[in-house]
């Protein structure tokens, strides 16, 4: 049986809000203070967290910076397979890590460019495997950018929940996903709360933690 979706109104929303604004500001703040050297790991992070927790995502990054990952000739594999840490679907996630070090200096290249926000998501999204419109704003986000809506089933929910949406989409594809952002951002400015600051706090709602 399909769990029911419970309204949300604006007043719990904003109260929400109130409780938490310091909180999110400054973890959005660590986001824009992330050194270029993170940026690798931090994109590692965002093709590791798809349908696996972000506690376990958060022991893959650390053993692998232990390991030196980054420069070293390492199977990633039997890390993302190890139950303390277990990752889904750890056979293709390893490739897509052993790829995307081999690729990161073109990756690198992009994201210090003088490209947009959008025009950087669009080539990741185009050119780096395991990395889809989601996964690309959210590495983005992690790296001090804004403006760029990280659609996971968290945010979805609570888009729902506020009317913004009629339903949950079956599928993101890229054109409704670009529609559904279009809805959050003309959202979250109608009730003068930044778009980026209420994915944190719709994940606060969810998790009760202010997550990356």
């Amino acid at each position: 049986m399909k769990k029911q979706i419970t309204p949300l109104s604006l007043k719990d929303l904003k109260s929400n809000y109130g409780n938490q604004k310091s909180n999110i500001r400054n973890r959005l703040k660590d986001f824009s203070n992330v050194p270029s050297s993170e940026y690798f790991y931090e994109l590692v992070y965002c093709l590791l967290t798809p349908q696996s927790s972000a506690a376990n995502a958060d022991k893959v990054i650390n053993i692998l910076k232990d390991k030196k990952f980054k420069v070293r000739d390492i199977d990633p594999e039997p890390i993302l397979r190890q139950k303390d840490c277990y990752i889904r679907f750890h056979k293709n996630k390893s490739k897509y890590l052993i790829t995307v070090k081999d690729q990161f200096p073109l990756i690198a290249e992009q994201v210090n460019g003088r490209l947009t926000s959008e025009e950087i998501r669009l080539w990741l999204v185009k050119n780096v495997k395991g990395l889809g419109w989601k996964e690309s704003s959210h590495f983005l986000r992690n790296i001090g950018h804004r403006n760029l809506a990280i659609l996971d089933r968290h945010i979805l929910r609570n888009l729902v929940r506020l009317g913004v949406l009629r339903v949950l989409p079956k599928t993101l594809t890229a054109k409704n996903y670009l529609q559904i952002e279009e809805k959050f951002q003309k959202f979250s400015m109608s009730i003068d709360i930044p778009m980026d600051e209420l994915d944190l706090l719709f994940w606060s709602m969810e998790t009760g933690e202010i997550l990356k």
